[in-house]
């Protein structure tokens, strides 16, 4: 599932650092410890590899 918003990848590729071991996950807070605790490593990998190009910097539909 691709990121909808450049805070939605940015948010994606700190909860896979810490599902990788590379941050605390006290460190994180709001989407990226929610996204951390919920979705698999491969699917953040997925989110955070997204094309930032064209993205907005927040997702109006949220």
């Amino acid at each position: 599932m691709p990121a909808k918003s450049k805070a939605q990848q940015m948010a994606a590729g700190a909860a896979l650092a810490a599902k990788r071991g590379e941050q605390k996950v006290s460190e994180l807070d709001g989407a990226a410890r929610s996204m951390y605790d919920s979705m698999s490593e491969d699917e953040l990998e997925k989110m955070a590899s997204t094309e930032r190009t064209g993205k907005p910097r927040h997702d109006s539909q949220s």
